[in-house]
């Protein structure tokens, strides 16, 4: 099921480069981009945010950017909200970015 609300924001740079990969490097039709949440405890205090393509889980909310599929843990939703994912290539540094708006 594919929920109309996204909490999570590709932006126009990170979905292009989203597709980019997922053309050229062989990743199965099947799969989705899979954004989350690694290491910490308690109340997210040193968490930091992951991305990466993988197969849908049990435990998944599935939305849609476009025509790519977004997979995110239940479990993970409430620290993701709001997230907008970046793509930047310089001249130094070339990645994803994880831009958090602040709370008002």
């Amino acid at each position: 099921m594919t929920n109309q609300l996204i909490p999570v924001k590709l932006s126009d740079k990170a979905a292009v480069e989203v597709r980019h990969i997922m053309e050229n490097k062989n990743i199965p039709k099947e799969y989705g981009l899979r954004i989350g949440m690694k290491g910490g405890g308690g109340c997210g205090a040193g968490m930091s945010y992951l991305i990466g393509f993988d197969k849908q889980k049990e435990t998944d909310l599935i939305y849609k950017q476009g025509d790519i599929p977004i997979f995110v843990e239940k479990k993970h939703m409430m620290y993701l909200i709001g997230l907008e994912v970046d793509f930047h290539e310089g001249t130094d540094e070339r990645g994803f970015a994880f831009i958090k708006p602040e709370p008002k």
